[in-house]
């Protein structure tokens, strides 16, 4: 039974990997195109997964997402200032 569980464990972190390298942008990635990681990680299996993991993930996926953000504006209207701050003032009855 635990030779089982072990195998759907690590089954499951390699689905993960290259899921997550064929999610991931490709001017993301490091050291290898998203070509080389899907490889390494498809047929390397656990070793490639790891490497995956240690190595070809972009360190700070906030700090990625957030200069996206400030590239290209808010998201929607809960990420928008000064749609809150209107918001603030109509809910105080000032919108005058």
């Amino acid at each position: 039974m635990i030779n089982v569980l072990v195998t759907l464990l690590l089954l499951g972190i390699w689905i993960y990997c290259c899921l997550d390298v064929l999610r991931t942008d490709a001017s993301e990635l490091r050291h290898l195109s998203k070509t080389g990681w899907l490889a390494i990680a498809f047929f390397g299996f656990l070793i490639g997964s790891v490497l995956w993991l240690l190595d070809g993930r972009p360190r700070n996926r906030q700090a990625v997402l957030g200069s996206r953000m400030a590239a290209a504006g808010p998201l929607g209207p809960d990420d928008d200032p000064a749609f809150l701050r209107d918001l603030e003032r109509r809910l105080r009855g000032e919108d005058g």
